[in-house]
C-alpha cells in the first residue's frame, strides 16, 4: 500500500508516520534526504538549493523504485503540497492520501519554536491552497446537487 502523507510544515507528518510504520517498511521523506545529503553539522532542516535540488533527484528515484514493490511493502511518502498530477499519479497506484492538519495556530507556534522561519511562507502557502481546494469541491458539490 502506498500512503501519501501531506500537510504543512512541522503539522506531524513524520509523527504520524513513526506511530504507524513498521520497521519493514518504506519512507520517503524528503527532510530525512536532504540530511542524510547535507555535510557535518549542517542545520536539521538545510533548504541550500542545490542541496534541495539533489534530494528532490533522489526522493524522485527512490519513489520510482519503492513503487515497484509496493506489492510486497508498505510506502509512506511524504509529499507537503501534491501536485495535481503528482496526485493522479499516487491515485493510479491506489495511494490512500493522509492529510495531516492540526490547525494553523498550532502549525506557525511550532515553526515559530522549532523551524526555519521561512516554513512560515510555505505553511501559509500550504492553507491558501487548502482554502482554494475546499472551496473547489464545495462549489462542485454544490453544482452536482443543482
Amino acid at each position: 500500500m502506498l500512503y501519501v502523507v501531506s500537510g504543512p510544515p512541522a503539522a506531524g507528518k513524520s509523527s504520524w508516520i513513526r506511530a504507524n510504520a513498521t520497521a519493514r517498511d518504506i519512507v520517503i521523506d524528503l527532510d530525512l534526504i536532504a540530511t542524510s545529503l547535507a555535510g557535518p553539522g549542517a542545520p536539521q532542516w538545510n533548504h541550500d538549493p542545490i542541496l534541495l535540488k539533489v534530494a528532490h533527484r533522489a526522493r524522485f528515484a527512490a519513489i520510482e523504485e519503492a513503487l515497484s514493490h509496493r506489492e510486497t511493502v508498505d510506502i509512506y511518502l511524504i509529499h507537503t503540497m501534491p501536485s495535481a498530477r503528482a496526485l493522479a499519479k499516487y491515485r493510479r497506484h491506489q495511494a490512500q492520501i493522509v492529510t495531516v492538519d492540526p490547525g494553523r495556530d498550532i502549525v506557525m507556534q511550532r515553526i515559530a519554536d522549532m523551524r526555519d522561519p521561512a516554513m512560515t511562507a510555505v505553511a501559509t502557502r500550504w492553507y491558501r491552497e487548502a482554502a482554494k481546494r475546499s472551496s473547489h469541491r464545495t462549489t462542485r458539490q454544490a453544482s452536482r446537487s443543482w
